[in-house]
């Protein structure tokens, strides 16, 4: 019997998570990626907080629907970027949660980079 989407993404997942941790120096830059909306966390795996956090809602809100979901990807990875560099963190650890690393994953991690993050 063949795996669902999301029992394959929960294994794909757990196989990341046992290699990739974060600390308050390097913290685990996490992805949420809904079929509306995206959303990054910095996490201190070792304190169990999140530093950090960004999402498109805020960009939702402000253009109102008109820009396709690569463009907030895009947003979102700037925002975070921006965000982490005005609280000192410019090193993170990519989590990219099961997700493929491809559209608007990929679009989010290249603007992160672009912004100055490290990873």
């Amino acid at each position: 019997m063949a795996l669902t989407k999301l029992k394959r993404r929960k294994r794909i997942k757990m196989r990341i998570r046992k290699h990739v941790s974060g600390t308050e120096e390097r913290p685990r830059m996490t992805v949420f990626r809904s079929n509306k909306e995206m959303y990054v966390q910095l996490v201190d795996d070792i304190n169990g907080k999140t530093l950090v956090a960004a999402s498109s809602l805020r960009n939702a809100e402000e253009k109102a629907g008109k820009i396709n979901k690569i463009e907030q990807a895009k947003q979102v990875g700037k925002l975070i970027a921006g965000k982490s560099l005005e609280k000192g963190i410019t090193k993170v650890v990519f989590d990219r949660n099961g997700y493929l690393y491809h559209g608007r994953v990929k679009a989010l991690a290249d603007a992160a980079r672009e912004e100055g993050l490290k990873f």
